[in-house]
């Protein structure tokens, strides 16, 4: 049983995407020089939707086989994976990348069909039988190394949302959102804040730096409240005036509420360094009745796909 090893959870599958529309051929946008960084921003966006995490699942390669563009996926953690089926089965991956692809392309609509393949077998077929096809990806071993284009594509994103973010000198370091997400993040051995421990809910937590897992869950999670937030803040963080806040939601409004939440964080993450702690974020969430939300930072809500 997979669950008895102590090696690592690795697994590996195919998803073969195909536009309904006889206009759009992903194929060969993919094979377009021009088109090709959109395409795949809008699949690492999409990927990123469907696990709550930017390192959730990992691209190898897109392989170009009309109609069908494929992309070969790892998984090295099996929660993630789980995810990542839960959100193939309900649709919402789906309808995340038609999404990103429409943003991406400017295009008014990209209607997609998708399947699943893992070796032989064809998930869409056992999807109701998620155990099984977590054995059926967990059988599949990646058979290569990450792609170099897959590697190129990476940096040319980052020079994308270089371009994009001219509204504040900071932005130059937003391809962390897509690229690496650990760059803006201080080292946790690093020596924390004076506020060695804060309380909430009449506990006591340790004060560390946030983490990229902080970062997607916030993000994730915070919703219609992000601004709100940005303004408590913004009280002790001269990167989060007001104007930064409002160009934020102007700058991310096409890419959404997550994309919004997860620059704003950014921001505070990037400014503050070893002072970005999450007693500063809990407290700011307490501010705005976000209970919920800290709760989750905090881990006292069990889920029910912690291991």
């Amino acid at each position: 049983k997979m669950a008895g090893s102590s090696a690592p959870w690795i697994g590996s599958a195919y998803l073969f995407l195909q536009s309904t529309c006889k206009t759009i051929v992903l194929p060969s946008l993919y094979e377009s020089s021009q088109k090709k960084p959109s395409v795949f921003k809008a699949l690492k966006l999409a990927l990123a939707d469907s696990t709550g995490s930017v390192n959730g699942v990992d691209m190898l390669k897109v392989h170009c086989s009309h109609p069908h563009l494929i992309v070969q996926l790892k998984f090295c953690k099996q929660e993630n994976c789980r995810r990542f089926l839960q959100s193939y089965r309900e649709g919402a991956l789906q309808e995340s990348l038609q999404n990103h692809l429409q943003l991406s392309l400017a295009m008014t609509t990209v209607p997609l069909e998708m399947e699943l393949k893992a070796g032989n077998e064809h998930l869409d077929n056992m999807l109701k039988d998620e155990d099984r096809c977590l054995e059926c990806i967990y059988r599949e071993k990646p058979d290569r190394l990450r792609d170099e284009e897959i590697t190129e594509l990476e940096e040319c994103l980052k020079s994308l949302f270089v371009h994009q973010s001219i509204s504040n000198n900071m932005a130059v370091n937003d391809c962390a959102s897509l690229n690496s997400p650990s760059l803006p993040y201080p080292s946790q051995g690093s020596s924390l804040s004076p506020q060695v421990t804060f309380i909430f809910q009449g506990q006591q937590f340790a004060n560390r730096t946030l983490t990229p897992d902080d970062h997607q869950k916030f993000a994730k999670l915070v919703s219609k409240k992000w601004k709100q937030v940005g303004r408590s803040l913004q009280k002790s963080c001269r990167a989060l005036r007001d104007p930064v806040i409002d160009n934020l939601a102007l700058e991310y409004d096409r890419e959404g509420l997550y994309e919004q939440a997860y620059q704003l964080l950014l921001r505070f993450i990037q400014s503050e360094g070893k002072k970005a702690t999450i007693a500063r974020l809990i407290a700011a969430l307490e501010e705005n009745s976000l209970i919920s939300l800290a709760e989750e930072l905090l881990g006292l809500h069990s889920t029910e796909d912690c291991s």
